[in-house]
């Protein structure tokens, strides 16, 4: 079974990437490992607002 992901991410947080990190990883300890339908949307809110604040890479093209 294919899941779409959403492509929007949610502006009104300013959270750093460490801190959305420690949301993803509480949701794993929380979860046991597996998640439900209702938490996977959770995990792919949370990695997509991860990326955006996420620093982007400084190396040369």
């Amino acid at each position: 079974m294919l899941h779409s992901m959403s492509t929007t991410v949610e502006t009104a947080s300013e959270r750093s990437a460490a801190e959305v990190n420690e949301e993803i990883r509480a949701l794993w300890r929380r979860s046991g490992g597996t998640l439900t339908t209702e938490q996977r949307a959770e995990y792919q809110r949370l990695v997509m607002e991860w990326a955006a604040a996420a620093p982007r890479s400084r190396r040369a093209a």
